[in-house]
């Protein structure tokens, strides 16, 4: 069994993730802990109390993920003797999910992936004015589908791929008016449901640029080292283990199509048959079977999920 640890991104927060697994574990709690100093904010209590109009703000929904995806890793090495340099051959994750990724593989540390995510959230918040951007999933379309409809509905304005999720999953992002001119277009063309997604801002694409400089400085301000395993990278569905790389990849990401489903399958092409979603929610587990229905595709997020997981190591 080869494995890669992979980890979630924004859209699989709820109130009330990790409740059963700090409630069973204090190595998790004080993973939360440390994330809250970090911020000098109570995400802890936001995730188990709500409302979820605030956790959903990406600034908040950003490191509460990240720090979940932590909880259930340190769980994992703490209760179940797991080495994530021996226990994975890759890491990934969908968008913020890099940054747990890396957190995960040492590249930098627990406090300066919060007050990082915190950032990029905030700074992806402040590009765009709320309303005049969006997102949509084009769902039944594959890229080279969603690209020239993409292209057809701009008319001058920014529309591009921003996740390439699995094969008929597709996600554009861009300018207010060009997004619903694109589910039109989606409709005429017989693609078989566009969904608009409600998000507060257009990720991933050209709109996000002024989020991108925030995002230089401040990761220009932290030390990475070289991550115990290798990270695909969102931006090139590629291994990347350079620290001065992997910095400029995650600069890269703010304004590109997340390649998820090369992601995968380029794991998959060196060997990985076994892919574990550490974090809320099972959507890479889903996305995974959508890509490869031959891989094996788990979650771990309660602590019957750790049980089952660490019964494969």
């Amino acid at each position: 069994m080869t494995r890669a640890f992979v980890f979630p991104g924004q859209g699989s927060q709820a109130i009330g993730m990790g409740k059963e697994l700090l409630a069973a574990f204090p190595v998790a709690r004080e993973t939360l802990e440390e994330v809250d100093d970090a911020l000098g904010q109570n995400l802890t209590r936001l995730m188990a109390e709500g409302p979820a109009e605030e956790l959903t703000l990406t600034e908040n929904a950003q490191p509460a993920l990240m720090a979940v995806s932590m909880a259930v890793l340190r769980v994992l090495e703490a209760e179940g003797g797991v080495n994530i340099a021996d226990a994975c051959a890759f890491v990934a994750g969908h968008s913020l999910g890099e940054y747990s990724a890396l957190a995960a593989a040492r590249s930098f540390g627990l406090a300066d992936t919060a007050r990082l995510l915190k950032t990029r959230g905030q700074a992806m918040q402040k590009a765009v004015p709320v309303g005049e951007g969006g997102m949509a999933a084009l769902l039944g379309a594959e890229l080279d589908q969603a690209q020239e409809i993409a292209d057809a509905a701009a008319e001058g304005q920014i529309c591009a791929p921003a996740n390439d999720n699995a094969p008929g999953q597709v996600v554009l992002s861009g300018s207010m008016g060009a997004i619903d001119r694109a589910i039109k277009i989606a409709g005429e063309r017989g693609i078989r449901r566009s969904v608009k997604l409600p998000v507060s801002a257009p990720f991933h694409c050209a709109m996000m640029a002024p989020a991108a400089e925030v995002m230089e400085k401040a990761l220009g301000k932290v030390e990475f080292v070289r991550p115990l395993v290798p990270v695909i990278a969102n931006v090139t569905a590629a291994a990347a283990e350079n620290p001065d790389d992997i910095r400029a990849l995650l600069v890269e990401q703010v304004t590109s199509m997340v390649r998820w489903r090369e992601s995968v399958l380029a794991m998959r092409d060196t060997g990985v048959d076994t892919v574990i979603e550490l974090g809320a929610g099972k959507v890479l587990s889903g996305l995974t079977k959508r890509i490869d229905r031959d891989m094996t595709a788990l979650n771990a997020e309660s602590p019957d999920d750790i049980e089952a997981v660490l019964k494969t190591f």
